[in-house]
């Protein structure tokens, strides 16, 4: 089992990796998330856990930035729930729904994988070689009746015909 990566913050807030004995920003921490590495932050004096505080400092600065997650009435119903009764039903509830969320999400990917083939460009090729393949038929329906593969399916159908009317007499 891999051993937890510790990540320890200084007064002067910075973080400190202590696996690769280097100064890490906040973006290098998401990344650690980004590959699932196991990792929790501990203030450097007292050895407390400050990893809920950095999450929470990421998701705060990633929301400035683009589309984000979490609309302000949804914020106002967290914090509004601080402090309620039901305060850890609320956490457990946000966790399964995200886990069951997740669990949706990578059953999709995979039927659209499964769909796509292992590589986009595989699915690609074949919707071009079909559609030159309907172009050429249409080209030829319009140049010399319906195309070779239709002919040739009308021949047999006929030919089907006379040979069950050949037994039937």
């Amino acid at each position: 089992m891999p051993q937890v990566r510790i990540i320890k913050k200084y007064p002067n807030r910075r973080l400190y990796d202590t696996e690769i004995s280097s100064y890490i920003t906040l973006e290098d921490v998401r990344q650690l998330i980004v590959d699932r590495e196991e990792f929790v932050v501990r203030d450097a004096k007292s050895g407390n856990d400050l990893t809920r505080s950095v999450l929470m400092q990421i998701i705060a600065e990633h929301e400035e930035h683009g589309q984000p997650i979490f609309s302000a009435e949804m914020l106002t119903q967290v914090i509004r729930f601080r402090g309620d009764s039901l305060q850890g039903v609320m956490g457990n509830f946000l966790e399964r729904s995200l886990q069951f969320f997740l669990d949706q999400q990578q059953q999709f990917r995979g039927q659209i994988g499964s769909l796509v083939g292992q590589a986009p460009w595989t699915l690609l090729n074949s919707l071009a070689e079909r559609n030159m393949e309907l172009w050429r038929s249409f080209q030829q329906g319009l140049g010399g009746g319906a195309p070779p593969a239709a002919k040739a399916r009308a021949a047999k159908a006929r030919a089907g015909k006379v040979s069950s009317k050949a037994k039937t007499q």
